[in-house]
């Protein structure tokens, strides 16, 4: 039990520190927006933290929302899903946090997820193909991993991941296209400051390049980590860890994983990934969930 809660701290301070370095690479863009274009880092630091701002509240406010009506999540009727609704219920409880509304997602495909800025504002979406095939003990186990999103406030921290990395494209290109339409040579600095405007230039370009692919990278680790951490809180919460481990086989033999509304801004949010499987290097690189046999193997191990 004692290893659970520190894979869990681990992965949360992972996963801050990641987040920190996201705040650092946005300044530093910042920074090299404004020295060369206007003449001034400190107003170039101020106009990408005003950007973030923005981003970052709209996305605390309203992204919870947007996510579950991309998705087709409907809410669920205790009626009609009752075992659902019941297990949401008792996990909460179990987590210590009011109980997320359900929603359910027309789809035969296996898979939920999480979304809502607190757990005061939460919500678990499963598709109705989960619900048929998985039995009482997997379907806790997978509610469980949800509701360890919520209570470790996963659900938010991923939003404002996504946010960041927004942020750090938009500025990124508002650098490369000023480079583009000559905006660099009407810095300041005249001649004596010619060769320093010319190194940041070549810094500015690279960075610029370079920064959205670092932004991916991150916010896909940041994905993987809080993977492993809400396994874990699904163990402690359901006390069951063959549980979830038996619904995550189910999950990955799936032969039509596909949800049909899943796009590339939630995938993240899903208990695994949306869309059909491929094999290779790059899309390893690229995936937004961790194998699922490493999951399962960390699952046994508990």
């Amino acid at each position: 039990m004692r290893e659970m809660f520190e894979e869990v701290r681990s992965n949360k301070i992972k996963s801050y520190l990641l987040i920190a370095f996201f705040v650092i690479m946005i300044t530093v863009l910042g920074a090299v927006l404004g020295i060369v274009f206007m003449g001034s880092f400190v107003l170039g630091i101020a106009i990408a933290l005003i950007i973030s701002v923005i981003y970052c509240a709209i996305a605390y406010n309203s992204g919870g929302s947007m996510v579950l009506k991309a998705t087709g999540s409907k809410p669920v009727k205790k009626k009609d899903y009752p075992h659902l609704y019941h297990t949401i219920e008792g996990l909460a409880i179990a987590a210590g946090i009011p109980k997320p509304k359900a929603y359910v997602i027309e789809d035969t495909a296996l898979n939920a997820f999480a979304t809502g800025k607190d757990p005061k504002h939460a919500s678990i979406s499963v598709t109705t193909g989960l619900l048929d095939k998985l039995n009482r003990q997997e379907l806790e186990g997978v509610v469980g991993h949800e509701m360890a999103h919520i209570r470790n406030y996963d659900t938010r921290i991923m939003v404002l991941a996504a946010v960041l990395v927004g942020v750090t494209i938009l500025i990124s290109d508002i650098i490369l296209r000023s480079f583009l339409w000559g905006g660099a040579g009407r810095s300041k600095g005249g001649k004596s400051g010619g060769s320093m405007i010319l190194v940041l230039i070549v810094v500015g370009i690279i960075f610029a390049v370079l920064a959205p692919l670092v932004a991916r990278f991150i916010k896909l680790a940041i994905s993987r980590r809080r993977e492993f951490a809400a396994d874990a809180g699904s163990a402690i919460l359901t006390r069951y860890p063959p549980g979830l481990a038996s619904a995550l086989k189910k999950i990955s033999k799936d032969p039509d994983p596909l949800v049909d509304k899943a796009n590339r801004a939630t995938a993240h949010l899903f208990i695994s990934t949306p869309f059909r499987k491929k094999k290779g290097f790059l899309v390893g690189l690229f995936s937004t969930h961790p194998p699922i046999g490493e999951r399962v193997r960390r699952l046994k191990e508990m």
